[in-house]
C-alpha cells in the first residue's frame, strides 16, 4: 500500500480488505478488457493483438516512474524497498517453461484465474496443469534445487546490472517503449484483424 500503510495513513487492519478489493477491482478490468480470452492472450505471439504487451509494458512504466517520483517526492524511499534475488539459471529455464505455457494454452496465472471465475472450460484446464505442475515442482524440489538455486547473482536490479543512472534508465526504458508501440501498430495494420 506505499507508504500509506507504514505511516499509520491507513490501519493495519484494512490491508486484508484493500488487498481483496484491489484484486477484485483488476479482476474485473481484466475480464472488461477481454484479456480472459486466450485469444487475446495469444494475440501477441501471433503478431495480430498486442493489446497485452501494451497494457502491461505501460503499467510497468507507470509504476517505475511512479516509484521514483514518490521517492524524490520523499514519500518512498526506494533504497529500503525489497528486490527479489537472482537466479539465473532459475529465472532462464522457468521463464522458458511460462513462456511455452503462455504461448500454447494462451493464460497468464493472473489472466486464467479471471477466466476460470466466468466459466471457460479451457482456463480451467489451464489451472488444473499449474496445480499439477507446482505439486510435481514441489514433490521434486530436492532433485530441482541445484538448479533452481543455480548462479546466484544477489538482489539486483536492471539499473544495476547496467551500471547507469535510474533516472537515465527510466527515460530510455520510455523512448523504448514509444517505438516498440509504434512497430506494434505497424505491425498490426499489415495482420489481417481476428475477430474474437
Amino acid at each position: 500500500m506505499g507508504p500509506l500503510l507504514p505511516n499509520g495513513i491507513i490501519p493495519s487492519e484494512w490491508d486484508s480488505l484493500i488487498a481483496i478489493l484491489i484484486g477484485l477491482v483488476f479482476g474485473f478490468v481484466l475480464e472488461a478488457s477481454g484479456f480472459s480470452s486466450s485469444r487475446k492472450l495469444a494475440g501477441v505471439f501471433y503478431g495480430y493483438d498486442f493489446a497485452v504487451l501494451k497494457v502491461f509494458f505501460t503499467a510497468a512504466l507507470v509504476a517505475l516512474i511512479g516509484l521514483f517520483y514518490m521517492d524524490y517526492l520523499g514519500f518512498v524511499d526506494i533504497s529500503q524497498l525489497y528486490v527479489h534475488p537472482t537466479y539465473l539459471w532459475g529465472a532462464i529455464i522457468g521463464g522458458t517453461i511460462m513462456g511455452v505455457g503462455f504461448v500454447a494454452g494462451g493464460f497468464c496465472p493472473g489472466t486464467s484465474l479471471c477466466a476460470v471465475a466466468i466459466g471457460k472450460i479451457d482456463a480451467i484446464m489451464y489451472v488444473i496443469g499449474i496445480m499439477i505442475g507446482v505439486f510435481i515442482f514441489s514433490e521434486l524440489f530436492v532433485l530441482f534445487k541445484p538448479l533452481y538455486e543455480g548462479s546466484f547473482l544477489g538482489n539486483i536490479t536492471l539499473v544495476d546490472s547496467f551500471g547507469v543512472n535510474p533516472y537515465w534508465f527510466i527515460f530510455i526504458f520510455t523512448i523504448f517503449a514509444v517505438i516498440l508501440f509504434a512497430i506494434s501498430d505497424k505491425i498490426r495494420g499489415k495482420i489481417k484483424k481476428v475477430f474474437y
